[in-house]
This record gives C-alpha cells, sequence and structure tokens, in this order.
C-alpha cells in the first residue's frame, strides 16, 4: 500500500484501513498524480469487497471512486479549516455528474459510506452549516451509503421495484439494512417483504423487533 504520499493519499489510506482520519491545519489541492494512484488504489479495495458478493459483472468505477474520495477528504477537512472557505465549498464538494448506476454506487461508497459520521460531527459543531445539507443532498442520490444516517428525503419518490432491480446491489442494501437496523428504511412495504422473505421462518432470530408490513398496518 502506498503510504505518506500526501494528505490526500493519508487521510484515504488510514481511513478505509483503521476507520479514522487525520485533520491537516490547511487545505491543499490534489494532484492529478494522487488522483491516478487513489484511483488505482480504490480498484484493488473494490476487487477485495467484490470476493465478497461474487459477481463478476460489476466493475469498480475509478473516476466516481475518486470523486467520492474527494468530497470526504475535504468534507473532513472543512471540519477543522473553515476560514475563506466560503466561496470555494461548492468546488470542494461538487455535486455528482456521473451516470448513476450500480457500479458507481459501489464505488462511490468505498468512501461515502464514512460521510455520515463527519456530518454527524459537523452537526455537533454547528447545525445550521451549510456544509451540512450539501453532504445530505449528496447521499440522497447515494443513499446505499447513508443507510442507518436517519436522511431528510422523501423515500416514497423512490421507485424501490427499479432502484433494487440488480440482485447483486438489492442483497448488499438488505443486507446493511439488517446490520445497522435501520427501521425508517425496513418499513418501506417493498423492502419490508423483501426482508421477510430472506428471514423466513428465522425472523426473529435476525431481526426480532422489526415490524411485518401488510396493507392493513400501512
Amino acid at each position: 500500500m502506498m503510504e505518506n504520499q500526501s494528505p490526500f493519499l493519508d487521510t484515504i489510506f488510514l481511513l478505509r484501513k483503521n476507520e479514522c482520519i487525520t485533520l491537516f491545519s490547511d487545505l491543499q489541492e490534489i494532484s492529478s498524480k494522487e488522483e491516478s494512484e487513489a484511483a488505482d488504489y480504490f480498484e484493488t479495495e473494490f476487487e477485495k469487497e467484490r470476493l465478497e458478493f461474487l459477481s463478476d459483472q460489476i466493475t469498480c468505477d475509478k473516476e466516481t471512486a475518486v470523486w467520492a474520495a474527494k468530497v470526504l477528504y475535504h468534507s473532513a477537512q472543512l471540519y477543522l479549516v473553515r476560514e475563506n472557505t466560503t466561496k470555494s465549498i461548492s468546488t470542494l464538494i461538487p455535486l455528482f455528474k456521473g451516470r448513476r448506476d450500480v457500479s458507481s454506487i459501489l464505488s462511490a461508497d468505498l468512501s461515502l459510506r464514512f460521510l455520515p459520521q463527519i456530518i454527524i460531527a459537523l452537526n455537533d459543531v454547528d447545525p445550521e452549516d451549510e456544509l451540512i445539507k450539501i453532504l445530505e443532498d449528496i447521499l440522497s442520490v447515494f443513499h446505499y451509503s447513508g443507510i442507518g444516517y436517519d436522511l431528510d428525503f422523501d423515500l416514497e419518490k423512490i421507485n424501490w421495484e427499479e432502484e433494487l432491480k440488480d440482485k447483486t446491489y438489492r442483497k448488499l442494501y438488505l443486507e446493511r439494512i439488517v446490520h445497522k437496523k435501520d427501521y425508517k428504511l425496513a418499513e418501506i412495504p417493498f423492502i419490508n417483504k423483501l426482508l421477510i422473505a430472506e428471514f423466513g421462518m428465522y425472523k426473529d432470530a435476525f431481526w426480532r423487533e422489526l415490524k411485518i408490513i401488510t396493507e392493513e398496518n400501512q
């Protein structure tokens, strides 16, 4: 693994390896060389995780993985460094402009799965921080990474049958809902039906407290 190359790379490596983050005292630009090294790193990490969900149809979207890493890195640094950054936030945290599909969702998740923790930290400092809304908007698009975090967006507007049509993504999505005990998602009728079917007769062993949603109790 590449280490001690740059604040950006060191932050990403340390976060994924030890789930802790280093904050630096100033914001530095990320070079094209650093982006290239990060892309190669995420491709390797994606392949490791792909062994768990056993799909040779999904490949790493390196461009999206690097975008997500930059969002995460800059968000963490903006937690500490905010002097004269108001005008540059939209540059540091650009909206996603690529194609949203299973590949990009899972590639972005390599970094965005850590974003809720940063949002919580930002909220503890200043609940009115404009950065919080920007980051929550990103998680509303990549809501797989936001499972377990109480996102304020209209879940009813999502066509869940279309969203979860890919079997691999559906399996991963359901597994994370169970792992995070996300009741808000688990009680959406379509998702609830999928979960109950997966649990079968062992429902109480997996999640005793989860309601079984029927037409009568919706």
